[in-house]
């Protein structure tokens, strides 16, 4: 059976001029505020779907790349992941690009670009994604 995860948005007003939260079922994380303005405009006082978006792509990719160094008998250190996900008004999300730079003993770049290639391609979260446009570079540290 499949395991199930819910987070909730609650939206008051119009698109342009109302806000809303979300949370999660878990607890892990209490309510956010997001409204259209955050979203389409920097700002730091709320988040946006696609900020949660990269936070999910993110924890998701780290954690795909970490078992496929493991299972090559390299497992890491440290991965740090940055997801950029643009957005554009009126067209959507227009791509996410992962930045990740591990910390990989035994590992030289050319591995661990291979490793962080066949990890973007099998991220549950790249393949859910995949009608946008997705890139990332690997850096060893």
């Amino acid at each position: 059976m499949a395991v199930e995860k819910r987070a909730t948005a609650v939206w008051k007003g119009n698109l342009l001029e109302g806000s809303g939260t979300v949370s999660g079922e878990s607890g892990a994380f209490g309510e956010i505020g997001v409204s259209w303005p955050k979203r389409a405009e920097q700002g730091a006082e709320s988040t946006s779907p696609e900020e949660l978006i990269g936070a999910a792509h993110a924890a998701c990719y780290s954690m795909a790349l970490s078992h496929g160094l493991a299972q090559g008998g390299t497992p890491p250190q440290e991965l740090r992941v940055t997801a950029t996900v643009g957005f554009q008004p009126g067209e959507g999300i227009t791509g996410i690009h992962l930045d990740v730079h591990g910390t990989v003993a035994g590992l030289d770049q050319a591995a661990f670009a291979e490793a962080a290639a066949g990890a973007a391609a099998g991220c549950p979260v790249s393949k859910a994604l995949a009608s946008v446009e997705i890139t990332h570079t690997a850096t060893l540290a």
